[in-house]
């Protein structure tokens, strides 16, 4: 089966999006039947329709130039022309969109949804937005809204929640959702103090430039907001989630914790008890029995806790892009599983 796929956004992520497609381009069609062809790509400056699969490849090694451009983005190709109505296509977001408002991904979305597309998305923005418009959205139209890369990336979050435990009701969601928060406390932990993990993180290529919102727990927030709202089928807000930074753990705290043979961990938590939502963020000492308790490094792992099977638990999962992209690539063949 042959599936055209439109991607926006061409940082880190989508590089790597579109370098799996190729490298794996072989196996999908062996394994799954499909035929996986970017057909077009788009970036702030402007668009890139790519006729075949060695248009990708040269793009990733910057060879492609248009004669007489001094780069391949034009601004006269548009998204709205590539998005075609009635093809089979996905369109793949991996932009990054304002906080507070979702855009620009949020009308990217709605209009891949309004031509017909399925739609895998990275971009946790219009998700908190809009998450139920668009839901709902794609749910009226048959179509698919996949996030997995959103909601934990190659950590098989919404996988487990969804697939593994349905028919059980979700009572709890707990976990370690973010990569540089961990290996901050992991290497903390190991005696290094806070601007010292961080700076290895930042040099190692695990945390940004800026990492306010991994530092001050709004991803973990905005991760634990879209697995709970799926997994629990809730309509929980950002502003309802009690948020504590992890700036305030010191070499003390981790050294207090270990004495007693516990764990510091920066944990997301939301649980239903008797009709009540409670959700926050925060570093919380765990003991050994808790199923969270060796993860460590880069690795995340979140805990389910239901009425017919218990706690049940899934750690890893790569924080890079290579992990990211992989999560939509999983997004895609799932489409066309079902």
């Amino acid at each position: 089966m042959k599936v055209d796929i439109v991607l926006a956004g061409f940082g880190n992520l989508g590089r790597a999006f579109a370098g799996l497609l190729l490298e794996k381009h072989h196996i999908l069609v062996k394994r799954y039947g499909l035929d996986l062809r970017l057909r077009a790509i788009f970036r702030s400056c402007g668009g890139l329709k790519l006729k075949s699969p060695a248009a990708v490849g040269g793009l990733l090694k910057g060879k492609t130039r248009p004669a007489g451009k001094p780069c391949p983005w034009d601004p006269e190709v548009r998204l709205s022309a590539s998005l075609v109505r009635g093809a089979r296509g996905v369109f793949v977001a991996c932009t990054t969109s304002d906080g507070r408002t979702g855009e620009p991904g949020l009308e990217h979305i709605r209009l891949g949804l309004s031509r017909g597309w399925h739609v895998v998305t990275a971009d946790k923005s219009p998700l908190v937005a809009g998450f139920e418009e668009l839901r709902r959205s794609a749910g009226k139209k048959g179509l698919t809204l996949g996030f997995s890369a959103a909601a934990g990336a190659a950590l098989p979050a919404l996988d487990v929640a969804l697939g593994s435990l349905a028919g059980a009701d979700i009572t709890a969601v707990e976990g370690i959702l973010n990569g540089t928060t961990n290996y901050i406390l992991t290497r903390m932990r190991e005696g290094a103090d806070f601007d010292g993990a961080l700076g290895e993180a930042q040099a190692r290529g695990i945390a940004e430039p800026d990492p306010s919102r991994d530092i001050e727990g709004r991803d973990t927030a905005v991760k634990l907001l879209l697995i709970a709202n799926a997994a629990m089928g809730l309509e929980l807000r950002l502003e309802e989630i009690e948020i504590e930074p992890m700036t305030g753990v010191s070499p003390e705290d981790l050294l207090s914790a270990d004495k007693k043979g516990e764990a510091l961990k920066y944990l997301g938590r939301v649980e239903r008890n008797a009709g009540k939502i409670r959700a926050e963020v925060k570093v919380r000492a765990i003991p050994p029995a808790h199923p969270l308790f060796a993860v460590n490094g880069t690795n995340k792992g979140i805990t389910f806790l239901t009425d017919t099977m218990g706690a049940v638990t899934v750690t890893g999962g790569q924080s890079d892009p290579r992990g990211a992209a992989a999560a939509l690539l999983k997004d895609i063949i799932n489409i066309y599983r079902r």
